[in-house]
């Protein structure tokens, strides 16, 4: 006879489970969403936390990574902070708790605890599978977030802000967003902290471009030092849909941002940029999936990587392509500046190909700063650290000028590396 023997909790696993427990009778949702959330709770409470055995995990073994998680705090309450880019429309979450107001014309919105209480909100809740691991958390403990439709033809003069701040505790906060047929817009999802507490934030993006959609979607992540950031959008691409990513860490401590998506009508392209900057003893992993469906389907990712200190750095990356998705054009690369000798960083690009006739790559490297680029700014009188900062900028700035049809937006972004460097480099 076979008997499964129940795993001895983490003292994380068992302040995720407690937290579902206090608040059992307080998180939102109808019958269905209930019987949803004590599965997934017990299916965390039973299999735990992923280790490095499970292949998906096998660079951050979040069992062991994920050493304490700090308790839900009802009262925590994160400060209003200004748009990266002044005239943004904001849409604000602050530790969990949704702030509405008037949205221009052609766009809706409502909180996600209405969804959750009326059901609607049930079937976005499901994992994705047995490893995901960040799904099966925030689906257990998510109380809010926005649910958000930009109309059809509409299209957005000014950036949407998605502010996402938690001043310390947990926050699970959750995104459907919809984009409607020919619409365009650019939504920047921004992460941060409030303070210097420790932060436990899970947050799922559910993003869905109908046919001839063209969107930029900005994920910047500036959790705090002490902070845990676990991130995942999920994103469908219509007919002729255009769907431009970029991803921005500069913050948190245990940090796991994972992307997954389909191009499912045919002409779909998905462009992907990211920008990983890490120091001190951070984890930063970011997890890429994107299945080609379809004939005619294009998409292009670019990884950029700065590892400083003790950091620690991972890019997974895979890349399906269906039988029947002929003519796919998919290109992947991950990039890399090591500049400390007890740094680390691990990339695993991959293909999975089953049509035969389609231009797919990848390919990752790893090095350090160009000895003879550094010399020749020393010899210029330029201070070794203020070069050293000046050919890091360079590596990554490549990255954020493909904003280059919004000034604005790019000021801000650069602004924001810069900081990051002038405290690390």
């Amino acid at each position: 006879m076979n008997m499964q023997q129940a795993i001895k909790m983490t003292a994380a696993e068992t302040a995720l489970v407690d937290a579902y427990t206090a608040q059992i009778g307080d998180l939102p949702g109808d019958g269905a969403v209930l019987s949803l959330r004590d599965t997934l709770v017990h299916e965390l409470k039973t299999a735990g936390l992923p280790t490095r055995r499970v292949e998906s995990w096998h660079y951050t073994d979040l069992r062991t990574l994920l050493r304490a998680v700090p308790s839900a705090d009802p009262s925590a309450f994160a400060d209003r902070v200004d748009p990266i880019v002044a005239g943004s429309t904001v849409l604000s979450v602050r530790n969990g708790e949704a702030d509405l107001k008037s949205l221009p014309e052609g766009i809706t919105s409502r909180s996600y605890t209405e969804s959750l209480l009326d059901g609607s909100a049930a079937a976005g809740l499901a994992v994705l599978g047995s490893d995901d691991a960040i799904g099966r958390i925030n689906g257990g403990l998510v109380r809010g977030g926005l649910e958000i439709a930009v109309g059809e033809g509409v299209e957005l003069e000014a950036p949407l802000e998605i502010q996402v701040a938690q001043s310390h505790g947990q926050a699970h906060t959750r995104f459907p967003v919809s984009f409607g047929a020919g619409s365009k817009a650019t939504v920047l999802e921004r992460h941060l902290s409030t303070n210097g507490d420790a932060s436990f934030v899970s947050s799922v993006s559910d993003v869905t471009l109908a046919e001839g959609a063209d969107v930029i979607w900005i994920i910047l992540q500036q959790q705090g030092p002490a902070d845990t950031h676990l991130g995942q959008i999920r994103f469908v691409l219509g007919k002729n849909a255009k769907l431009h990513v970029f991803v921005i860490n500069a913050g948190g401590r245990l940090v796991r941002q994972e992307l997954h998506g389909r191009a499912s009508g045919e002409g779909a392209d998905l462009t992907l940029r990211g920008i990983n900057l890490l120091g001190g003893e951070s984890h930063t992993d970011v997890t890429f999936t994107l299945s080609h469906d379809v004939p005619h389907t294009t998409s292009s990712e670019i990884i950029r990587n700065v590892v400083f200190d003790r950091a620690k750095g991972v890019f997974q990356g895979k890349i399906l392509v269906a039988q029947d998705a002929q003519k796919t054009d998919a290109k992947m690369s991950c990039n890399t500046l090591l500049l400390s000798d007890d740094a680390d960083f691990s990339a695993k690009p991959e293909l999975e190909i089953f049509a035969d006739d389609v231009q797919c790559g990848h390919g990752a490297t790893v090095i350090d700063i160009d000895h003879t680029q550094l010399f020749y700014l020393l010899s210029r009188g330029i201070p070794e650290k203020k070069a050293r900062a000046m050919l890091v900028n360079a590596f990554v700035a490549e990255i954020v000028e493909e904003l280059e049809d919004d000034e604005a937006l790019v000021e801000a972004l650069e602004g924001v590396i810069s900081a990051w460097l002038e405290k690390h480099a």
